[in-house]
């Protein structure tokens, strides 16, 4: 296995230490030290610790985007659609556990402009789900609901993962996905009766 270049060993390092302590407790020098670099050194690789949020938020969001994309680009019918979003967002989760966890709970500290991206990348994935909802309404298999509390009910179940999964843990990500999808989608579905 490759070993990881020193950029990667600092993002590494530093989404270890922010999930634990936070992105406000965590400092410059807290990353240095856990490397054993002098803290001027870490600006060789990155130019900020806001920049290294920034990175690791456009890295999450992207790889969310791409998934949602390749979902809403086939001509399923919506629980197909809903349960395939559902395994491509906990993949996404879980193939970086720290990464996933600063990304859903430190996004806010990133100020102006950058903040203001994110933003309009979130809302537009959101958007997308909100598609797929309203395909199951139309289709006549998904209650009719309030779409915008549906989805926050959704997201928060899906992101609420970061929490408690563990690799070493008793359930894989599929497994969960699974589960998920199966717990949602009889949730929204009018006969109570999807079947995985």
């Amino acid at each position: 296995m490759a070993r990881p270049n020193r950029k990667e060993e600092i993002f590494k390092t530093a989404l270890s230490l922010m999930r634990v302590h936070g992105y406000r407790n965590t400092s410059m020098r807290d990353i240095a030290g856990a490397l054993n670099m002098e803290a001027p050194s870490l600006y060789n690789h990155i130019s900020s610790k806001e920049d290294l949020l920034w990175q690791t938020c456009t890295r999450i969001a992207g790889a969310f985007e791409k998934g949602i994309a390749e979902v809403n680009d086939i001509y399923f019918n919506a629980q197909e659609k809903l349960g395939m979003a559902i395994r491509s967002h906990i993949q996404v989760l879980t193939h970086d556990l720290d990464a996933s966890y600063v990304f859903v709970h430190e996004w806010r500290h990133l100020q102006g402009d950058l903040r203001d991206a994110l933003i309009v990348r979130r809302d537009r994935y959101e958007a997308a789900f909100r598609e797929i909802l309203a395909q199951g309404e139309s289709e006549g298999v998904f209650v009719d609901s309030d779409n915008k509390f549906a989805l926050l009910t959704i997201l928060s179940s899906l992101n609420w993962v970061v929490e408690w999964y563990r690799p070493d843990g008793d359930m894989s990500p599929s497994q969960i996905a699974n589960q998920l999808t199966e717990f949602i989608l009889n949730g929204l579905n009018k006969h109570h009766n999807y079947v995985r």
